[in-house]
C-alpha cells in the first residue's frame, strides 16, 4: 500500500501530462484505484490512467540518465546510458497483444562484466556481434538475481565508431537457469525448463513472404503447463518428457509462452510427474500472479468485492460473439443479437485482486439467475440495471474457487472463468482462528 505522500510524485507526473483534462482529485483517486486497489506499479499505473485518457501517445515520462557499468546496475534504474559491446545477438518477430513485433536481444558486455538485454523496437535496429554501441535511455531489472538491460520506446542504440571495450573472457557467459514454469514471468531469457510435451503440433505459415513452418504445443510440469513455440523441429512427440535449455520467455496477452530460438537445446530425460500431470491445477495468490503476469489452468480463492458493469443482460454478435451495443458490431456491423448472461467479478485474496468474467452457465449456477429470468425481468421493468443489481446481491462477500486462464496487461490480471464455485466457511472457526492469533499477539 502506498499512502498520498508517496504518491504524490506521480501524481505531479500524471498532472502535469493531463492538465486540465481531468480533475486533480480525479487523477490522485485513479492512481490510488491502480495502485493500492489492483496492486500493480506506479509506472503500470501511470501508463494505465494515460491510456484511458487517451493521453499515453502525448509525452512519454523523462528522467535524466547517468553513465553507468555494468557492474554498479543494481536492477532498479529507470534512465541509464551505457557503452557496451555486443557479444550475442538474435532480431526476432514475435506477437505482443496480437500485433506483430521485431525485438533484438542477446548479450552484451563491458570491463565490468556481461548482462542479457532486449530491445524492444528493434523493427529499424541494426547490431552486429563484436561491434560497440551506446545504449541511451536504458532501464535494468533482475531476474534470479542477474541483470537484464532494456531498451523500450524512448531508449535509443547508437553505433560507437571508433570506440573500443574490452571484455574479460571470464565474463563472457550465457548461462541458463533452472525454472519452474509456475515461476515463469514475460522477458525472462535463457531458462531451463524440464517438463511433459502436453501437446505437440505443426503449422505452416508465411513470414515475411516466405513459407515457414512452426512447431507448437503444450508443455507442463508440477506447478503449472505454457505454450511453446519453435522453428526448428526438435522433433517433440506428445507424451515424452524433455528438458529445455537456453529457452526465453516472451507473453501474448500476459500469459508468458517459452520460446525455442536457435541457441536452444532439448534433451530426453527420465519422468517422474505422475500420470495426472495434464490435469495439475494449481492454486495461486493472487498478488503472485500480479507479479508474474498471466497463465494457464490458474486457480484462485478470494472474496467478491465488485460486481463490475457490464455484468448482467447483455447482446452478442451471432457471427463473432463479442458482445455489441445497439445492435452494432464492431467488426460485422448491424446485426441481430443474441442474448448472453454473464458476471464481470472483481475478487480479492488480502494479498492482491483480479477481475473475471463468469460465462452464463456459471452465472446461473452461481445465483440461480437464469438467462430466462433475465429476459423476463428486464421486460417487466424496462430496464436490465434490476438484473445486475439481482446478481450483486447474490455474489458481494462470497468468497469463491474460480479456475481459469489469466491475461494481464497495464490494468492488471483478468481471469476467463471456466470453472468456478462458491467455498462455505465455517465462520465459528474462522472466529476463533482469528480470536487465537489476536490474543497470541499481546
Amino acid at each position: 500500500m502506498m499512502n498520498e505522500q508517496e504518491l504524490t510524485p506521480h501524481y505531479e507526473e500524471l498532472k502535469r501530462v493531463l492538465k486540465d483534462k481531468v480533475d486533480d482529485e480525479q487523477i490522485m483517486n485513479e492512481l490510488k484505484k491502480y495502485v493500492n486497489e489492483f496492486h500493480i506499479s506506479p509506472e503500470a499505473a501511470k501508463r494505465g490512467i494515460l491510456r484511458k485518457y487517451g493521453a499515453l501517445e502525448q509525452t512519454p515520462f523523462q528522467s535524466s540518465s547517468v553513465v553507468k557499468k555494468i557492474r554498479d546496475l543494481n536492477g532498479t534504474e529507470a534512465s541509464v546510458d551505457m557503452l557496451v559491446k555486443a557479444i550475442y545477438v538474435e532480431k526476432k518477430d514475435i506477437t505482443v497483444k496480437g500485433s506483430p513485433k521485431t525485438i533484438i536481444s542477446g548479450l552484451i558486455g563491458d570491463e565490468t562484466g556481461t548482462a542479457s538485454f532486449t530491445v524492444w523496437e528493434g523493427k529499424q535496429v541494426e547490431m552486429e556481434k563484436g561491434a560497440v554501441y551506446w545504449l541511451k535511455n536504458a532501464y535494468a531489472k533482475t531476474w534470479n538475481e542477474k541483470i537484464q538491460i532494456n531498451i523500450g520506446a524512448r531508449g535509443s542504440v547508437e553505433k560507437a565508431d571508433g570506440m573500443r571495450v574490452d571484455v574479460p573472457d571470464r565474463s563472457i557467459s550465457m548461462e541458463s537457469s533452472d525454472v519452474k514454469i509456475g515461476q515463469i514471468s514475460g522477458g525472462m531469457g535463457n531458462v531451463t525448463v524440464t517438463g511433459r510435451i502436453i501437446s505437440a503440433e505443426e503449422r505452416n505459415v508465411t513470414v515475411k513472404g516466405e513459407p515457414k513452418t512452426v512447431y507448437s504445443g503444450m508443455i507442463a510440469d508440477d506447478t503449472g503447463k505454457i505454450q511453446y513455440s519453435a522453428w526448428n523441429d526438435f522433433g517433440l512427440k506428445e507424451g515424452e518428457t524433455v528438458c529445455v535449455k537456453n529457452a526465453y520467455i516472451r507473453s501474448w496477452k500476459g500469459i508468458p509462452q517459452l520460446n525455442m530460438g536457435e541457441r536452444c537445446e532439448v534433451s530426453r530425460v527420465d519422468d517422474t510427474f505422475g500420470n495426472d500431470i495434464a490435469d495439475v491445477i494449481v492454486t495461486k495468490k493472487i498478488g503472485d500472479i500480479v507479479r508474474t503476469g498471466g497463465g494457464l489452468d490458474i486457480n484462485v480463492i478470494g472474496t467478491v468485492v465488485d460486481m463490475r458493469r457490464g455484468s448482467g443482460l447483455i447482446e452478442r454478435c451471432p457471427e463473432c460473439n463479442r458482445s455489441i451495443v445497439n445492435g452494432e458490431c464492431q467488426a460485422h456491423g448491424r446485426v441481430e443479437p443474441v442474448m448472453d448472461l454473464r458476471m464481470k467479478l472483481t475478487l480479492d485474496d488480502g494479498t492482491g485482486a483480479i477481475s473475471a468474467i463468469v460465462n452464463r452457465d456459471l452465472t446461473e449456477r452461481l445465483t440461480g439467475v437464469t438467462l430466462g429470468m433475465a429476459q423476463g425481468l428486464a421486460k417487466a421493468r424496462g430496464s436490465t440495471e434490476p438484473i445486475e443489481r439481482e446478481l450483486a446481491k447474490s455474489m458481494l462477500i462470497r468468497k469463491l474457487s474460480m479456475t481459469g486462464n489469466v491475461m494481464s496487461d497495464d490494468y492488471g490480471p483478468m481471469m476467463i472463468v471456466r470453472k468456478a464455485e462458491i467455498v462455505n466457511e465455517d465462520l465459528t472457526a474462522e472466529a476463533k482462528k482469528l480470536l487465537d492469533e489476536v490474543e497470541a499477539s499481546l
